[in-house]
């Protein structure tokens, strides 16, 4: 991949698509094309066709996603389902079309049957039933992948996937509505704070078991794979550690400084029991992530309240 090639990153406005352009940029990688959702609606066919013919780009980096926690999995499986369906079969089949040198496609850790053996190999796909609440997203991430595969055996497609981890760091969505456990943590113990509160409430039981890489470290990877890789197989990208969510709580509580209590609403689902990536073979390629969950997370809310951005939300 030459620092001239052109090449267009999917999804360049979220938390993922963003850390992607500020690595290729570091690198030097200027000639990067990016369109808003406005600009150009990924689940159209047409309007995804005509842009590729127009632009015809040389590498694809498809980090377009609709993305949510257990809850707006759960409520908008509808939506979750259909949107990203089309989003990743215009762009892989339009880069196809278009004679794209390399595509790399991101899924998600949810791939994974709900009771699969941990930590999670790449092999277990497809092996069990998968974790109700995400099935639509899921079923969604799994046909990407196999798009992605079909097409190298048939057509000798260079497209490659890989399978982040849950993600955090900078854009990431603090909607306690439809947000991820971590930035929902930041944002409630952060007001909690603020406001003097008691206590904060956590979903679930606090018992799962969850792995979190910053989403920097899923940017170097992805430079690292598109520079190093292509083979078949999708790829697991993780830290290959975890720790329970009420261990994650207490982690953010002590970082944000809230002196209150912690109490678990058990009526709300825990999700997954556990989902620890094993990150062995992108590990042996020579991929391995750099920020610790303390440092990723401290920097994180460091960010945040410099840039006053939590308390716009409330």
């Amino acid at each position: 991949m030459n620092s001239d090639d052109k090449i267009f990153i999917a999804g360049h406005r979220g938390m993922v698509g963003s850390a992607i352009v500020r690595k290729l940029n570091r690198e030097g990688y200027t000639n990067l094309v990016v369109r808003t959702s406005s600009e150009l609606d990924l689940r159209n066919q047409e309007s995804v066709n005509a842009f590729f013919h127009r632009e015809n780009p040389d590498y694809v980096i498809l980090a377009a996603a609709k993305v949510g926690g257990i809850h707006a999995n759960n409520t908008y499986r509808g939506e979750f389902i259909y949107d990203n369906i089309m989003i990743q079969t215009n762009v892989i089949h339009a880069s196809h079309l278009s004679g794209v040198k390399k595509l790399l496609f991101l899924g998600s850790s949810c791939i994974y049957p709900k009771m699969a053996p941990q930590p999670m190999e790449e092999s277990s796909l497809l092996t069990n039933v998968l974790e109700p609440t995400n099935e639509p997203y899921a079923i969604a991430k799994i046909a990407g992948i196999k798009m992605c595969e079909a097409y190298r055996a048939q057509y000798g497609a260079d497209f490659i996937s890989a399978m982040p981890t849950n993600l955090y760091g900078p854009n990431d969505n603090y909607d306690l509505s439809n947000s991820h456990v971590l930035p929902a943590l930041i944002r409630k113990f952060h007001e909690a704070k603020i406001q003097q509160a008691k206590e904060v409430e956590v979903w679930g039981t606090g018992a799962p078991k969850r792995e979190f890489l910053h989403v920097d470290d899923l940017a170097e990877a992805c430079f690292f794979l598109l520079q190093n890789y292509s083979g078949n197989e999708f790829l697991n990208i993780g830290t290959g550690e975890d720790l329970s969510i009420k261990e994650l709580a207490l982690k953010v509580k002590t970082i944000i400084g809230f002196e209150g209590e912690l109490v678990f609403d058990t009526t709300k689902p825990d999700g997954t029991p556990r989902k620890l990536m094993n990150v062995q073979k992108v590990n042996s390629l020579g991929w391995r992530h750099k920020i610790s969950l303390d440092e990723g997370i401290k920097a994180v809310y460091d960010e945040l309240i410099a840039t006053n951005y939590l308390t716009q939300l409330v």
